[in-house]
């Protein structure tokens, strides 16, 4: 195995473990802040997709980078919908 990948995977296991314990740290009335933070991010991810997967050859980075793209876009979109259920409930009810 490629030593860059080998780094990359290890990096990548170690900060799924950290996210996990952080994430359990948040208390309830701190998730819209962080879901929005997540949201920011997951965008990022989505430009750095599009790099990888803008190179002209075909091959399994510009594959994966599809795959990135569209994994990021589905979580940013979910994100900002689960975002604003979360505020709608912070609303004052509109009396009709």
């Amino acid at each position: 195995m490629e030593a860059g990948l080998l780094t990359g995977l290890v990096v990548f296991v170690l900060a799924s473990f950290v996210g996990f314990e952080v994430i359990n740290k948040v208390p309830p009335t701190l998730h819209t802040p962080l879901m929005s933070g997540a949201n920011a991010i997951s965008g990022i991810s989505v430009v750095g997709a599009l790099l990888i997967a803008g190179v002209p050859e075909w091959n399994l980075t510009t594959i994966l980078g599809l795959i990135a793209i569209v994994l990021a876009t589905v979580n940013v979109v979910g994100g900002f919908l689960v975002t604003d259920r979360m505020l709608q409930m912070f609303k004052k009810k509109e009396i009709a």
